[in-house]
């Protein structure tokens, strides 16, 4: 190096320059040497040299010492830190702090071992091939996370269900009441379901008997029947008199003697003696001309536990009754009943003017209000609630072959539409109701006329006709 050349102007070779070359200030460039002096001969053009920063030098004489151009922050001495836009990288490769801007054309120097001059680049640190954008990406999306937690929620309901309906149906009790027979008629519009209260006791201890006044008397007898009449004109629930005087057909002995009992005309709770729900829904068919579709009779245990588990049913009392034979004592006004309390309500008859048919209509009141609060969303959706209600209600539960949950959901929305107001609640039109029998007994004799319109509006799925 021609360090004799260092206090000419323009001599020194790169130390003649100027960072005025570069845009970084200073004084103008010096004029190269003139050929003659030029070492590398007079074709030969300077090599272009990394522009370096000038050095400076304190002190005097052969004493003086060369100074770090290097300021504290790795840029040179007296450089402003650059503007975006004058040596900077390119967008998206932010520049280190301490670390030169590169420059175009200026080879970048590398450090020991062949590594960047400030040290190696951080595996995924910023800018670092492969490197996320930024934290919040390496985590699921919020939106993410809610639809995964609601298919989660949803699959635990739909297990849930599915579990629920199949340990709910081998609940049901189910009996072929409903097989075909001879002249039985055809199927019409809408579904009907035939309804039966029974005084069967099974399920019952002796105390529980004797604390319900149901007695000990074996096997079961019929204490209400009822239509329910599911169509596309409303829904309708009748109810049947136990005392009505009506045709038995003729059917197998029951007793095991191998005959044939013949038809007979009697009170038509001796057919459910007789030969239970089957021969019950025969005697029903033959007298109303309508078609059964479906079954369902419930004893006296099924009932108390039905509304027991239910909380008790809301009941409003016009009266103030008071029966022995039941066991009954409920104050005038509005109140919650409980099972036992529900049982003696719907049976008692003797505070009612009209006997059995006042009876009826307090069965009609308090089987809607029970649908109602059956069918509520606070007895559906509470666990503690609905699975003790349908153990206790579908272990006594008696249904037809075909019958399954599904049918008895829209069995208790039926009724509860009923007791809403979009539906009616009658009785079987009545023509006598304290028709004496060949044997002096008391029946009830239906109206012909009104009872054929009120069955056939129900086959044919029409407008109930007023029977009042």
């Amino acid at each position: 190096m021609n360090t004799w050349q260092e206090d000419r102007p323009g001599g020194g070779g790169s130390y003649g320059r100027s960072d005025a070359a570069h845009g970084h200030g200073g004084a103008p460039a010096e004029p190269p040497l003139p050929p003659e002096l030029n070492p590398r001969g007079a074709s030969a053009p300077l090599a272009q040299q990394p522009p370096q920063p000038p050095r400076q030098r304190r002190g005097s004489g052969e004493d003086r010492t060369l100074v770090d151009p290097l300021g504290p922050d790795g840029r040179p001495a007296g450089q402003a830190q650059p503007q975006p836009g004058h040596g900077q990288p390119p967008y998206g490769q932010p520049q280190q702090y301490g670390q030169p801007a590169a420059q175009p054309g200026r080879p970048q120097p590398a450090g020991p071992g062949g590594q960047p001059p400030y040290g190696p680049a951080t595996p995924g640190g910023p800018g670092a091939p492969g490197a996320p954008a930024g934290a919040a990406r390496s985590r699921w999306p919020r939106r993410r996370k809610i639809k995964v937690a609601a298919l989660a929620v949803v699959g635990a309901l739909l297990v849930t269900g599915v579990s629920t309906y199949f340990w709910a149906d081998s609940k049901l009790n189910h009996e072929n009441v409903l097989a075909d027979y001879p002249n039985r008629p055809a199927e019409g519009k809408g579904t009907n379901w035939l309804i039966v209260g029974s005084d069967s006791r099974q399920g019952l201890t002796d105390a529980q008997e004797d604390s319900l006044h149901t007695g000990s008397a074996q096997g079961k007898r019929s204490d209400s029947m009822m239509i329910l009449h599911i169509g596309d004109n409303g829904n309708t629930l009748m109810s049947i008199p136990r005392d009505s005087w009506v045709t038995i057909p003729a059917h197998p002995d029951t007793s095991g003697s191998g005959k044939t009992i013949p038809a007979a005309t009697r009170k038509i709770n001796a057919a459910f003696n007789t030969g239970g729900g089957k021969l019950l829904v025969q005697t029903v068919e033959a007298n109303t001309g309508l078609h059964i579709d479906h079954y369902a009779e419930i004893g006296f245990a099924g009932f108390v536990g039905i509304v027991d588990s239910a909380g008790g049913v809301d009941m409003c009392i016009d009266k103030a009754v008071s029966d022995k034979d039941s066991g009954l004592n409920l104050k005038a006004g509005c109140q919650t009943l409980t099972g036992a309390q529900s049982l003696a309500f719907v049976r008692q008859r003797h505070q009612e003017a009209d006997q059995d048919l006042g009876r009826m209509r307090n069965q009609q009141k308090f089987l809607s209000a029970l649908a109602k609060q059956a069918a509520s969303p606070a007895t559906l959706l509470n666990p503690f609630v609905f699975y003790p209600m349908v153990s206790s209600g579908l272990g006594t539960l008696i249904v037809d072959d075909d019958a399954g949950l599904t049918d008895l959901g829209s069995l208790f929305l039926a009724m509860k539409e009923v007791s809403g107001g979009q539906g009616k609640s009658i009785t079987v039109p009545i023509g006598n109701p304290d028709f004496r029998t060949p044997t002096g007994e008391s029946a009830v004799k239906w109206d012909p006329t009104k009872s054929k319109a009120v069955f056939d509006a129900l086959k044919n799925d029409a407008p109930v006709p007023d029977t009042k």
